[in-house]
């Protein structure tokens, strides 16, 4: 077989087309060009396998008409933004998943649009998405798994989407902790807390791509649902192990911003407080010499002690003796 191979003229990759090939028990026998992609996947025993990123209108009638794919699910595969779900149409299945990766900071989303039937898959790339080279190599380096044909390869898709979820999940993990620990330490910065509040939101939009993926995973551990082979039931629900996993850590993550957004409005409301606390103090010791000062300064002819020698220093020593006694009572309430 791989003589044969050898022998064949390479197809020419067209915009569109990241690339297209056929498999026969496991190995990559040929690539093919989209428009034999029909005939070979009607072949008893052969698998075909196409990866698309963002292809035109054009390409993907080109490939409902070899697969003979359902017209919704093209429609759908032509644009972005769809919800994560898992359709049947016939013997043929359409999937979307969600993908995400870091970039500056924030999660960028794209989406893979997989189409899935009797000797062919197919996968349509939208957005942010880590190339799927590597599922292809890792593959057709493991022939006796790729010998299952589309299942396997539905299989790997699946599994590389979700695993590529930890690490934008680990990552804002981290960020999250060194949050909380400077929370407990000071009263976090506007910018900081601004941060929180765009991780919980990141993290919110981040579950409502992974959550509908419990479902679809759900659906492919069933054969009465969706025609898998019994023996790669184990593999799917490993993938729904993953997924439900990733879940909980997001659950978690999120829990722990809400408690960090609280606390860190607690403690600024606290130091207002302390900080309405001390003003109150000081004004009411200052309040002593301004009255004894405003009722001095009234102009009276007479006033008790105006022609006392002492007079001066009695008011002045009553004014500190005052003062001092508010201070100390101000110090022990813990205003001051």
């Amino acid at each position: 077989m791989d003589s044969i191979a050898a022998t064949l003229p390479e197809i020419a990759v067209e915009p569109g087309v990241v690339a297209a090939g056929v498999y026969v028990d496991g190995r990559r026998l040929r690539d093919i060009a989209i428009d034999e992609a029909g005939a070979w996947s009607r072949k008893e025993g052969h698998v075909v396998w196409i990866g698309l990123k963002e292809p035109s209108a054009a390409l993907l009638r080109r490939v409902q008409a070899q697969l003979d794919l359902h017209p919704l699910a093209i429609e759908d595969a032509a644009k972005a933004h769809q919800y994560p779900k898992l359709e049947r149409y016939g013997d043929a299945f359409f999937i979307v998943a969600r993908t995400a990766q870091l970039s500056g900071g924030d999660i960028i989303f794209g989406e893979t649009h997989i189409f899935f039937g009797k000797g062919y898959v197919v996968s349509v790339r939208h957005g942010a998405s880590t190339s799927y080279a590597t599922v292809r190599k890792r593959a057709e380096s493991c022939p006796v798994l790729l010998r299952r044909g589309e299942d396997y390869i539905l299989y790997a898709i699946l599994d590389f989407i979700v695993d590529n979820y930890m690490p934008v999940v680990e990552s804002i993990g981290e960020e999250v902790d060194g949050l909380e620990e400077r929370l407990l330490r000071k009263v976090l910065s506007e910018g900081e807390i601004n941060r929180l509040y765009r991780l919980r939101r990141e993290l919110l939009r981040l579950r409502k791509a992974v959550v509908p993926l419990v479902d679809v995973c759900q659906r492919l551990q069933h054969a009465d649902d969706v025609l898998i082979e019994a023996s790669m039931q184990p593999l799917f629900r490993d993938v729904h192990d993953h997924v439900r996993r990733v879940q909980e850590e997001i659950d978690s993550l999120r829990e722990v911003l809400a408690f960090a957004f609280e606390a860190s409005l607690m403690a600024g409301q606290s130091q207002q407080n302390a900080i309405t606390r001390k003003l109150a103090a000081w004004a009411a010791i200052l309040a002593v010499p301004t009255a004894v000062a405003g009722i001095y300064g009234m102009n009276f002819e007479h006033m008790p002690e105006l022609k006392w020698a002492y007079g001066y220093y009695v008011v002045i020593g009553g004014i500190v003796a005052l003062c001092g006694l508010l201070y100390i009572r101000f110090r022990r309430l813990g205003w001051l």
